[in-house]
């Protein structure tokens, strides 16, 4: 616990073995309450490596992708009684050792949400980020900064730590399966009104890291625009979209209507 917060670090995984052991390994272990470990039907031995170290795990018997994957991890946190919920990818790419100031921004009650941004301390190139990623990544950033009225260094992050309002509340149950749910998430947080922090993370790139390929990539980048002005004609009520109506399906409104399932370990 932190400052009387239950923290669980939640692990949205997909052929990790290689690198989970290293990531687990560095967790401020002292302050975590529960790992949730969600893996999205690996070909590895990512769910024997995780069994091995004692986290609480859970198999989707197809692979749903990684918004889908998400939800499980953020709707087994909050049922586990999480009042923080940090997200941590296994694959060793950002350093787990954060979450513990992470969780200390949302503990202390001055944001709702935290994001890690490989910008802001201006080594993401010396890091290893690759030049293209790198472009399209502010490119991506300044078009929501734009649309959306805000100042982030980055969007882009698969870092990050949530309230339990937050995650109770947005209708996360109504955004994409894919990998544009990171960034329709912020979105509705912005829209919400709920804060968000940002905090310097160093990354690493390697060969064991996940990457997103060439064209899921160009549809993520198409997903974030169209997110952007989504979010724009929704804010001008010019339109309307369910991923910004309260009224739209939540996390665990899916348990009580009887839609979720999954494989437990």
């Amino acid at each position: 616990m932190l400052q009387g917060k239950k923290i669980v670090v939640t692990m949205p995984a997909f052929n990790a073995e290689k690198t989970v052991s290293a990531t687990v390994k560095d967790l401020p272990d002292n302050i975590i309450d529960s790992i949730i470990l969600v893996d999205d039907a690996s070909s590895d031995n990512t769910i024997g490596i995780a069994k091995q170290l004692g986290i609480k795990t859970f198999l989707h018997s197809d692979n749903m992708g990684y918004g889908r994957n998400q939800k499980t991890c953020y709707r087994e946190a909050l049922k586990e009684g999480a009042d923080i919920v940090v997200m941590v990818h296994p694959d060793y790419q950002y350093d787990p050792k954060l979450v513990l100031p992470m969780a200390g921004m949302i503990a202390s009650g001055t944001y709702d949400t935290v994001i890690a941004s490989r910008i802001i301390g201006g080594s993401a190139l010396k890091d290893g980020m690759p030049l293209y990623k790198y472009i399209s990544n502010r490119f991506l950033t300044l078009v929501q900064n734009i649309f959306m009225g805000t100042k982030y260094s980055e969007f882009h992050t698969g870092y990050r730590a949530f309230s339990r309002k937050v995650l109770e509340t947005l209708p996360l149950e109504e955004n994409s399966d894919n990998f544009v749910f990171d960034n329709q998430m912020l979105s509705q947080i912005v829209y919400f009104g709920f804060s968000i922090g940002e905090i310097s993370c160093p990354t690493k790139y390697f060969e064991e890291a996940s990457s997103i390929r060439i064209f899921p990539s160009i549809r993520y980048g198409i997903g974030v625009i169209l997110t952007s002005i989504f979010f724009r004609l929704e804010k001008t009520k010019l339109s309307k979209f369910r991923i910004y109506n309260l009224r739209g399906k939540k996390l665990l409104d899916q348990i009580e209507m009887g839609y979720y399932c999954h494989s437990k370990f």
